[in-house]
């Protein structure tokens, strides 16, 4: 093409784009050269943040670090030394008997397990609540120890003495000498609401001192198979191994619950963690403090949570309350007047969702108390007054039940009947049953990788469904001293033997 060729379909090429809508341009351009220009300013970009809105979020961040300024040098650290004896499988010391050719119960019968000595060591948490040295935390961090020390945040070192502690709330009171030592107050738990920011501070794997945030994502939690009486708060704060007994605490600096324990498929944080509230605490250690032991209330009655056809049947519109379904004779329960069919709604004007919120009601209030029971009767409601009178110090589920029960321990489990709530929680789709509920280390039953949560089925080849099928197929194996188990996950089932 020649010179002039050149500049003509030049001139026709910029006669054509300045010919064209200003808005047509980008398009055109991108499309010619391929290039796509980056924008800032649109909708899709997040606008700056306000001073207005700095200026909370900086507010919230020094509530917070002043609340753990203020609180932490009353965090503990916990440290127990235990002892444990362990009966070894094998006496040998390279081993089992190169020719077995007897089976086990001739190894035990003539070559009986050789018992040892360990020492065990363990970590915990717990917070100062009086300036002379009472701690409180939970009863698994020191139970069974031989020896407690406990450290203060600015270093030094005291010699613990456990004042009293209760297995069935998980609460313990320990003492150090000590004055003017760093306190943290106490809240009123029944006041904080779900969605409420709420601090932990504990030792979590041993690391001092450690502060997490989170808020309370529930509250009344039952029925998880922790503790014997279980009213919980729930909480996204990371709560991990070390931080049991630790402190929760509002945005107020107050503690209002106990961190105890985590929902957890690892064994680490799963965004899960559950906390006695403080004014549970408080009721125990008050007794543990005066008396050294809790005085429980009790009722004498049997309950069970209700199903939606068990409601339909009782003339209830929801589940929430506890169907009697036996009263005993003589007990607070049948001089009041309740009947078998009742459904307990309220006690003493606290709503009642399930049974073990009512077992937890019970249990905290001081015998000699009168409360007012809201109970549902052939679908009419009632008003009854009741005199609460203190637990049995046995409760015997059968005539053979205190050798069901050492013999239990010997295997080192224990079990507890399936709730509707826990079968939800622990995965399960059948809604009774036996559950175990703890296995003790070092045990026959940790040996056979028992553990907490397994769905008992079957028993010496009986079928379970209750706590009374339970024992009254665990009595065939008291002349045995073995014990055959049909036990589940979520997923499989096996058998397992124990012997003591």
């Amino acid at each position: 093409m020649s010179r002039l060729g050149k500049l003509i379909t030049l001139w026709c090429l910029l006669f054509l784009i300045g010919s064209l809508p200003a808005s047509a341009e980008p398009g055109l351009w991108d499309s010619l050269f391929r290039v796509k220009k980056i924008q800032s300013g649109k909708a899709s970009s997040a606008p700056p943040a306000s001073s207005e809105d700095l200026a909370a979020a900086q507010a919230l961040s020094r509530a917070f670090a002043a609340v753990v300024k203020k609180a932490a040098p009353a965090v503990v650290f916990i440290e127990v030394e235990k002892t444990v004896v362990r009966k070894e499988p094998h006496p040998f010391p390279f081993g089992p008997f190169p020719f077995d050719f007897f089976g086990d119960d001739f190894m035990r019968r003539f070559f009986p397990q050789i018992p040892r000595k360990f020492k065990q060591r363990g970590a915990g948490s717990g917070f100062i609540v009086s300036p002379d040295g009472l701690i409180f935390t939970n009863n698994h961090v020191v139970e069974g120890a031989d020896k407690v020390i406990v450290k203060l945040a600015d270093g030094r070192t005291f010699k613990g003495k456990v004042v009293g502690r209760d297995p069935q709330s998980d609460v313990a009171v320990l003492k150090i000498k000590g004055h003017n030592l760093p306190t943290v107050p106490l809240g009123d738990s029944d006041k904080i609401q779900v969605g409420e920011w709420v601090i932990a501070i504990g030792n979590p794997f041993g690391l001092s001192h450690t502060v997490t945030v989170g808020v309370v994502s529930a509250k009344g939690r039952s029925g998880l198979g922790i503790t014997d009486y279980e009213d919980f708060i729930q909480t996204d704060a990371a709560i991990n191994p070390g931080n049991s007994g630790g402190p929760l605490l509002n945005i107020k600096g107050e503690v209002i619950g106990m961190n105890t324990a985590i929902f957890s498929r690892s064994g680490g944080y799963m965004g899960i963690g559950f906390a006695i509230p403080i004014n549970i605490v408080k009721l125990v250690a008050e007794q543990l403090i005066k008396e050294g032991k809790v005085v429980r209330g009790w009722l004498g009655v049997v309950i069970q949570d209700l199903t939606p056809a068990l409601a339909q049947e009782f003339g209830l519109k929801k589940t929430e309350g506890a169907l009697v379904a036996e009263v005993l004779k003589g007990s607070p329960a049948d001089k009041a007047g309740l009947k078998q069919g009742d459904v307990i709604v309220s006690y003493d004007g606290k709503p009642v969702k399930n049974s073990s919120e009512l077992r937890t009601f019970v249990g905290l209030t001081h015998p000699g108390t009168t409360v007012t029971l809201q109970i549902v009767r052939e679908g009419k409601p009632l008003e009854l007054k009741v005199t609460i009178g203190e637990f049995p110090k046995k409760t015997k589920i059968s005539s053979a039940a205190p050798e069901l029960e050492k013999f239990l321990e010997e295997l080192g489990f224990k079990v507890q009947e399936l709730t509707p709530e826990m079968a939800q929680e622990l995965g399960y789709e059948v809604k009774e049953g036996v559950v175990i509920s703890a296995v003790a280390p070092g045990s026959p039953a940790a040996f056979a990788d028992l553990r907490p949560g397994l769905l008992i089925e079957e028993v010496n080849r009986h079928r379970v469904k209750t706590l009374k099928d339970f024992y009254e197929a665990l009595s065939l194996s008291l002349k045995t001293g073995r014990i055959l188990l049909l036990v589940r996950d979520q997923q499989f089932r096996r058998f397992v033997v124990l012997s003591r």
